[in-house]
């Protein structure tokens, strides 16, 4: 995990003072590591959050307290707070306005903490800027050290049908997606989408590719299968990091061999993956989405092989 800046801005412009609850240590079992956090605020003579550090009796007093304090507070998950994880966790509560999160602005690394700054605290800094190397979430003699979130992965998402809904708020919220969302007109989208996603309407969705990063991903989800086929003819063209494209295996055969017949080598073809997700899920959007969206972080830690087993879906 790392320091969502971003969630953070987001936060304090619409409810103004916001707490920071981050998982700073751990010891033994507990729900969530370091660098776990939620926000909370308070709203209508109560109290609203985002995120999570792991739920249950801990997350509910951490929350009620959280606009009461600041600092490191030690919590044991064990009889006093009716968890049986068995384990401990040291929460570091902060308080944001507009004026400190401006503060943060152009930092890779997030260090805080009393007195003078450790030496292990600059060396995890300088090693970030002099070698690329983000530090891992970590609290160092009384100092919190949080690499700032960064999308590191660009997903273009094409088609606002049922499952490009379910597909971008079940990614939506993972912080190293950066989220493009393509349809054909404005109309297509929701009224309500979520927070970071870059909408874009175009008539015709397939001029856009090679506005497209060549290490993108690309979910083809559209409503029509000519649309499908064109972006598969412009991605083959212009490149890609990944390209999956919703269907059943007769759909991919048709379009396997109109693509052949566009010159397209069978090796190049053979890069899009059709059908994508999980078959067992079954044809649900939501469903489709969960497929899709393990495949998608599979890829990210190698086990992308497990994760080749097909759907059949008629269209989003």
């Amino acid at each position: 995990m790392s320091f969502d800046l971003e969630a953070l801005r987001r936060a304090v412009d619409r409810h103004g003072r916001v707490a920071r609850v981050v998982v700073a240590e751990v010891a033994g079992s507990v729900p969530r590591g370091p660098g776990t956090a939620m926000l909370v605020w308070a709203e209508g003579g109560g109290l609203a959050q985002s995120g999570t550090i792991g739920g249950g009796a801990l997350e509910l007093a951490a929350a009620e307290a959280a606009l009461g304090r600041e600092g490191l507070t030690r919590h044991p998950l064990g009889p006093s707070l009716g968890q049986c994880c068995g384990g401990a966790v040291v929460l570091l509560t902060e308080h944001f306005d507009a004026a400190r999160v401006a503060a943060l602005e152009g930092q890779e690394v997030i260090a805080r903490g009393p007195g003078e700054m450790p030496l292990a605290v600059r060396r995890l800094i300088d090693r970030a800027r002099g070698q690329g190397v983000r530090p891992e979430p970590q609290l160092v003699q009384g100092w919190m050290v949080e690499p700032v979130a960064r999308a590191e992965r660009q997903l273009w998402i094409w088609g606002a049908g049922h499952v490009g809904r379910a597909v971008v708020e079940t990614l939506a919220p993972l912080p190293e997606l950066a989220l493009t969302w393509i349809d054909t007109a404005p109309e297509r989208f929701p009224q309500e989408v979520p927070e970071g996603v870059t909408v874009v309407p175009a008539a015709q969705p397939e001029r856009l590719v090679r506005h497209a990063p060549e290490s993108a991903e690309h979910l083809i989800l559209t409503y029509s299968h000519e649309i499908d086929f064109a972006l598969c003819h412009a991605l083959l063209e212009h490149g890609f990091g990944f390209a999956g494209l919703i269907g059943s295996e007769t759909k991919w055969a048709r379009f396997r061999k109109r693509l052949a017949t566009l010159g397209h080598p069978d090796a190049r073809i053979a890069r899009i993956c059709c059908p994508i997700g999980q078959k067992s899920y079954g044809k649900h959007p939501q469903a489709i989405a969960i497929g899709v969206a393990a495949h998608l972080l599979n890829r990210e830690t190698g086990d992308g092989q497990a994760w080749q087993t097909h759907f059949s879906a008629s269209g989003a």
